[in-house]
């Protein structure tokens, strides 16, 4: 009966101390099922396994410690150390926060200063006239950055697995919270707030699980395109500099913005409506669509309805700057000859960021839609009953 008290204290030390990772990480077969119940309860009572645990161990070894012969003792020393070498690992090794760090020096630049390469992808933002450009390459490694734009504090988040950008308010209850990166799930980042202990998810700011499930963040309207598009736009713009102490981290997420990196979770497919297919995502009320990349890069500019919405999906010369845009009765095709499109109503020539060149809409601009860059499998996964663009 001792034994089986130790063996079973051993068991629910070591168990308890993998599993509340396991679930929360993406080891395999870890992000398919609907577990993150399970991670949490681990996460929670973790202190609770480890008193029970070692209750069990001590107390069977209790009165008959002096009776165990060498080996016995030699044995049981190697359990308890297999269990520390597991618990260190689960602890400081596997575990999110201390894998990746948000940054400790929020460095911005102008664009005469900035050492960011003009054709990386950043998520770029603007609020009461200020703005500013945060390069993926650099919030990827750190998933979120907490700032401020005109005195109005700011989370910027970003998850490489989903290739999810958003940038959400901090404010929980009138105050601002803190957050911690904890994991993922269904291969989204997770965040853990300070106050409550729930976890929320990146990918639509959703509290799925602790006393604040249900409660979402406040998304606050940002873009996607290369830093060139977006100071283009925004000449005063401050930019996101690398941190000189996470230098590692960002060498590691190089060609990420092309896709082409080096890892079966975060490399694109090539191919259109694969897992890793890339996509432009729209949601208008509860009507979500998917453009294919391929098919936006082939023709430049996509004509669609959407929840009774007329819109235009464009991409510019660079191939990696994209737009949505409300367009009321407008229609557009593609000018190839001067890179940019003309509308079919006015037959006005406009640029393919919204902006009317010439014609009778001279000096017009398009109202931009909220939209995203993202992979397939992300967004079918969290807007399930989205649909597929299908040209005509």
């Amino acid at each position: 009966m001792k034994l089986i008290m130790v063996i079973s204290g051993f068991l629910i030390l070591i168990a308890a101390e993998v599993l509340r990772v396991y679930y929360i990480m993406p080891f395999p077969g870890s992000q398919i099922d609907n577990t993150i119940s399970v991670a949490y309860f681990f996460e929670t009572y973790i202190l609770y396994f480890r008193i029970l645990g070692w209750g069990l161990v001590l107390f069977g070894l209790i009165g008959v410690w002096s009776r165990i012969t060498l080996s016995g003792k030699i044995i049981t020393g190697i359990v308890i150390a297999f269990y520390i070498f597991i618990a260190l690992l689960f602890n400081y090794y596997f575990v999110a926060d201390k894998i990746f760090y948000q940054p400790r020096n929020r460095n911005f630049a102008t664009a005469a200063e900035s050492k960011i390469d003009p054709r990386q992808l950043v998520i770029g933002m603007s609020i009461g006239g200020e703005s500013k450009a945060y390069p993926l390459e650099l919030i990827g490694y750190h998933h979120q950055v907490i700032d401020t734009i005109h005195g109005e504090p700011v989370m910027v988040t970003y998850c490489t697995v989903c290739r999810t950008g958003r940038v959400y308010s901090p404010m929980v209850d009138n105050k601002q919270e803190t957050f911690r990166l904890v994991g993922m799930d269904h291969f989204n980042a997770m965040f853990e707030d300070a106050t409550t202990k729930s976890w929320w998810r990146q990918v639509n700011g959703e509290a799925v699980i602790g006393s604040r499930k249900g409660d979402k963040l406040r998304e606050l309207p940002s873009v996607q395109m290369s830093l060139r598009a977006w100071l283009e736009q925004h000449p005063a713009s401050l930019i996101m500099q690398p941190d000189t102490l996470f230098t590692q981290g960002y060498d590691d997420l190089k060609l990420y913005d092309e896709g082409t990196i080096e890892s079966s979770l975060e490399k694109r497919d090539s191919l259109s409506w694969k897992n890793k297919s890339w996509i432009v995502g729209v949601q208008s009320d509860e009507h979500v669509r998917a453009y294919d990349w391929n098919d936006l890069v082939e023709r430049r500019v996509l004509n669609d309805t959407l929840a009774g919405t007329a819109l235009i999906v464009t991409l510019e010369n660079d191939s990696t700057s994209f737009h949505v845009y409300a367009v009321d009765s407008l229609r557009f095709s593609y000018a190839a000859a001067w890179h940019g499109m003309t509308d079919l109503n006015t037959h006005s020539e406009w640029s393919l960021n919204g902006r009317c060149l010439k014609g009778s809409l001279q000096g017009a601009t398009l109202i931009p839609m909220q939209s995203y860059q993202e992979f397939w499998h992300s967004w079918k996964t969290f807007r399930p009953h989205t649909t597929r663009y299908e040209t005509k």
